[in-house]
């Protein structure tokens, strides 16, 4: 084989290399620091890192036909009722969570029992005490005026729901078992917040702040909880998006978040290659349009994962979805 020959053949090799194994000057956006900046495209693209993640249009499902949801703070899906939804109202409107479908109609009313409600601001469900059992965590996080030395997080066995339920509401309710209530305490100080996860398999919880500013932190408590003493919300890490964070879930396989503030709602997704779910807040995100939608402050997966819905705090209040893409 001669020189010319080798040459050619060194040539080839190099271009059937990826991209980024062509060099290595070049700095990722994660090393350049911690604040995760979202990408703010109106394309519904996909984010750099290696779990793409595309949504289409939003779609109008239905609105909720239960009235006494005048401010749906909050929305997760139902681990334990098929195709079922729960959401809960703002501040001071009563410890109540809704059960509803992808049509809007209510399945039922539940009084949280042993609960107040000072200022809900979201939901989640995932583990907790008994193991294969599914818990409801509402979020009383709220603190506007930022004078709440602790916050309170609410545990409660998510109920399941028959058809003998769908004739309760919030003057004629069901009532939960007893709640835990769990304190939690900011490690630097005191913070609002409106956006509440549980890692569907650590129990972890997470709580992101609401702010003014471009960044919001990222604050963590650690499972297992106990109801007798305060535990320490220690910061994470920080993220940045266009609005104010109001709501944010957790996907149902632990590998992807979505945040959203009034109009829109963001995603991350955990790298195939890491093991510590935290390094998803160092990742690159996707913008996710969610269409008309006013004040939203509510955002969750569909059970499957498969897609994104979200509510308002409008009325008539809206349920959207936004499908991802095969």
């Amino acid at each position: 084989m001669n020189n010319k020959t080798i040459i050619l053949h060194l040539y080839c090799l190099f271009l059937l290399l990826p991209v980024g194994a062509r060099s290595s000057s070049a700095t990722s956006p994660v090393e350049q620091g911690t604040v995760n900046s979202i990408e703010t495209s109106q394309a519904q693209g996909q984010s750099s890192n290696d779990q793409t993640s595309v949504y289409g249009d939003p779609v109008l499902l239905a609105t909720l036909e239960d009235q006494a949801i005048s401010e749906s703070s909050g929305i997760v899906a139902s681990r334990h009722n098929t195709d079922l939804f729960w959401t809960h109202n703002d501040s001071r409107l009563g410890p109540f969570i809704y059960a509803f479908d992808r049509y809007g109609r209510s399945a039922g009313v539940w009084q949280v029992t042993g609960a107040r409600a000072r200022d809900w601001e979201d939901i989640a469900v995932g583990p907790g005490a008994s193991q294969g059992t599914s818990y409801l965590y509402i979020g009383d996080i709220g603190d506007n005026s930022r004078t709440r030395e602790e916050i309170i997080v609410y545990r409660v066995v998510e109920p399941t729901i028959t058809s003998a339920d769908i004739g309760s509401s919030r003057t004629n309710p069901l009532y939960t078992e007893a709640s835990e209530a769990f304190h939690l305490k900011y490690s630097d100080g005191k913070h609002n917040a409106e956006a509440l996860m549980v890692h569907p398999q650590t129990g972890d919880i997470y709580i992101i702040t609401k702010t003014s500013a471009a960044v919001a932190k990222v604050y963590k408590a650690k499972a297992p909880f106990d109801s007798l003493t305060v535990t320490s919300l220690n910061f994470v890490s920080e993220v940045s998006v266009p609005g104010k964070v109001t709501g944010a879930d957790i996907s149902p396989d632990g590998l992807r978040v979505v945040l959203c503030d009034y109009l829109r709602a963001y995603e991350i997704s955990l790298p195939w290659t890491s093991s510590d779910f935290d390094d998803i807040w160092k990742q690159p995100s996707i913008m996710i349009p969610f269409g008309t939608r006013q004040q939203g402050e509510a955002v969750c997966y569909r059970l499957d994962g498969k897609a994104i819905l979200g509510t308002s705090e409008k009325t008539p209040t809206p349920l959207i979805e936004v499908l991802q893409s095969e």
